[in-house]
């Protein structure tokens, strides 16, 4: 099984069962110990890998536990301390981590709760563990940026000097993304000023500055999406490219309606997205009017509905992340997503789309 399709994997069950999970112990044996053996490779029943409950004496106090306790070659490697499924990871739920970390000889600590996996390390201070993670894991919203930095952690792979020399990059690139990302959405002072300084040369009053914030902010997203649809272009150079004019958003027509709804900024239709509406709309059009049949784009997933209505789904594309997905509907409409690699597989399920249809 590929790396990936395992992440893949353990994100499916997460989804089916952590409304089941109640406790720490049950996130432990559902989710964690699957990731530590399955993705990461380790073998939680040899205690000369895995050893549970690992006990770590910290100055007059005896017998204090950490949750796992990854070894190789006898000597400590990672850290691990779990919560229970749902519970937050703030930088308090980190205290024991941060206690046992420098009575061991581990150079990683991961705090988790079977979701989502923040991964430290001692980039700041020689043997103290940092208060921000260079690493961070979400199984159910899974980066695959992160997916490379991820297989430096298994057994097979696991070379303690080359995460460390990698996780001062990972870190701050990080945080500099997610300052970004913040920037992006709503500007501060600092950087509405640091733009307005270079294009208005009159005095940058309160009022300007509140101008220029809007202003900021719509030509970030502008920027945005000219470079991603330069990027799409790029790659379909050469191509014979569909006439998406009259069922799709333009990157211009986005960009208008993301003025008025700040929702709608992290929305980006895709032409892969437009072209699989176009396959799911040419296989339904022999069953129901090709007129029916809507497009309607998402943060999470693009919708193809009957008659513009959310009560009548036809299916979901979920084509954010690495792996894609169409999603199909029964008759309850519950949805099941099906991994695809090609648009091409769309056609596989032309027959459940058909059935969908017959529900409405």
């Amino acid at each position: 099984m590929e790396f990936f399709e395992k992440l893949n994997s353990l994100s499916a069950k997460i989804r089916q069962q952590a409304s089941a999970i109640k406790t720490e112990e049950a996130t432990k044996n559902a989710f964690v110990m699957p990731f530590i053996n399955t993705v990461l490779g380790y073998d939680v029943f040899d205690p000369r890998e895995v050893t549970p409950e690992f006990v770590c004496d910290i100055g007059t106090k005896k017998g204090e536990k950490i949750d796992y306790a990854i070894l190789k070659d006898g000597e400590v490697q990672i850290l691990i301390e779990c919560k229970k499924i749902g519970e937050p990871l703030s930088i308090n739920h980190a205290s024991q981590l941060f206690r046992y970390f420098h009575t061991t000889s581990a150079r990683i600590s991961i705090l988790t709760n079977g979701q989502v996996y923040k991964f430290f390390t001692d980039l700041d201070a020689p043997n103290k563990m940092d208060e921000k993670p260079f690493l961070e894991l979400d199984l159910l919203d899974i980066d695959e940026h992160t997916v490379p930095e991820l297989i430096k952690l298994t057994k097979s792979a696991f070379d303690v000097d080359s995460i460390v020399s990698a996780a001062g990059e990972l870190k701050y690139v990080s945080q500099i993304k997610k300052e970004l990302a913040l920037q992006f959405t709503k500007p501060d002072d600092d950087f509405v000023k640091f733009f307005a300084s270079r294009v208005y040369e009159g005095m940058i009053t309160q009022k300007v500055r509140e101008q220029f914030a809007e202003l900021t902010r719509k030509a970030v997203a502008q920027f945005l999406n000219d470079q991603i649809n330069d990027r799409l272009k790029s790659a379909m150079s050469g191509a014979i490219q569909p006439n998406y004019a009259a069922v799709a958003k333009t990157p211009e027509n986005v960009i208008s309606e993301q003025v008025d709804d700040s929702a709608e900024d992290k929305i980006i239709t895709t032409l892969e997205e437009l072209e699989g509406y176009h396959i799911v709309k040419a296989i339904v059009r022999s069953v129901v009017d090709a007129k029916r049949i809507i497009q309607r784009d998402t943060q999470s997933y693009f919708g193809i509905l009957l008659d513009d209505n959310n009560r009548k789904p036809i299916c979901r594309l979920h084509f954010n992340r690495l792996q894609k997905y169409i999603g199909i509907f029964d008759q309850e409409k519950n949805e099941t997503r099906h991994p695809i690699s090609s648009l091409d597989e769309i056609y596989e399920f032309s027959d459940q789309l058909k059935t969908t249809i017959s529900f409405y």
